[in-house]
């Protein structure tokens, strides 16, 4: 059973900052209201899977349309401080990010232009080889590209953040090498707990935490333990074990939850434009739909849950407040502005 919290509890600014990394749910008044009640100070959205770039501009359009219709609960953020101004008026800050390079199409210059219209985080791939990287499907992982370490250089220099969450083992170690500013693995845990294909080594954990680099914990039942089984003990335990692996400061939250969205966007999200074969990825042919959420996490409302379940598996109170956000605002404030002069010449 979700968690029922008192009304007006998402106003209240006592508790850890809650950012969570990473969700793509059919978004409406039901869930911006969700992340009121479950005092989410920022949620880095979904605005591209495999869209060109007027695609991701007509989503945009609609995120635009929200944000004038329920200005009381959601703003977009393009800095730090905005999601501080956020938290601080009671509403729930909005960071863009696309899940695929598509919307850059093959043009470069398209890097700053979606820096300019607010994207902050962009994956080099979705699963599948891109123009500038490997996905962790394919059966040979050729590392970042050409044109892919081009595009490392600019979004290093905008401020545009590499996200490797759907890439292959070679890619990802790649890209943390070539960036000259700290990448993120927004959703993923580590493989050796759960060995979905999509999940990662040990190896990549310890290099994206020696860069300065993130990883957000992934709630999505096909990256869990005993998937929608897993419970709520045992993903805080994992948490404990790659914090001692990797260090607290490296880890945050990114639920990947998919809220209210009907079976069929499974078919977008794996498939695309790619192939006109059924391709489920990580999923059952059998069973193509969106897997049940854990008990313990069914919407953003439990984000308590988590830090209840943190605390009972041995962490601190200050450990636990980075996990659930800390981490997150830290990395928002050296990573979202343009690359300072000293550095670029260093690079």
């Amino acid at each position: 059973m979700t968690q029922e919290l008192e009304p007006g509890m998402g106003n209240d600014r006592t508790h850890p900052f809650r950012i969570d990394g990473l969700q793509y749910n059919n978004w409406s008044e039901k869930i911006f209201r969700q992340w009121r009640e479950g005092g989410l100070d920022a949620v880095h959205v979904t605005i591209a899977y495999h869209e060109n770039f007027r695609e991701m501009v007509q989503v945009i359009e609609r995120w635009n349309r929200w944000f004038e219709a329920f200005p009381e609960l959601i703003v977009l953020a393009r800095s730090a401080g905005d999601v501080r101004r956020a938290r601080d008026e009671g509403r729930t800050a909005v960071v863009f990010g696309c899940q695929n390079p598509s919307p850059i199409e093959d043009d470069i210059g398209l890097v700053e232009v979606l820096h300019t219209l607010g994207v902050r985080f962009m994956q080099l791939t979705y699963n599948n080889q891109s123009l500038l990287a490997s996905g962790c499907y394919e059966a040979n992982d050729g590392g970042v590209t050409r044109m892919g370490r081009e595009v490392i250089r600019e979004m290093n220099r905008v401020g545009l953040v590499i996200d490797m969450s759907h890439s292959g083992e070679r890619s990802t170690l790649e890209a943390i090498e070539l960036s000259q500013r700290p990448i993120v693995v927004s959703h993923a845990n580590p493989h050796a707990w759960a060995p979905a294909l999509r999940n990662k080594s040990d190896r990549v954990i310890k290099a994206l935490a020696a860069s300065g680099g993130m990883l957000g914990f992934s709630l999505y039942p096909h990256h869990l333990k005993d998937k929608s089984a897993c419970s709520l003990e045992a993903f805080c335990e994992m948490v404990a074990r790659t914090a001692e692996l990797a260090g607290i400061e490296a880890l945050g939250i990114g639920s990947d939850l998919c809220q209210d969205q009907p079976d069929s966007v499974v078919q977008w999200m794996r498939m695309g434009r790619y192939t006109k074969r059924m391709d489920y990825g990580e999923g059952s042919a059998a069973q193509p739909g969106f897997p049940p959420q854990p008990d313990w996490f069914r919407d953003s409302r439990d984000m308590a849950r988590i830090e209840a379940g943190l605390r009972a598996v041995g962490f601190s109170e200050r450990d636990t407040a980075r996990v659930l956000g800390e981490n997150w605002l830290r990395f928002f404030e050296a990573g979202f502005g343009p690359m300072q002069a000293d550095a670029r010449e260093a690079a």
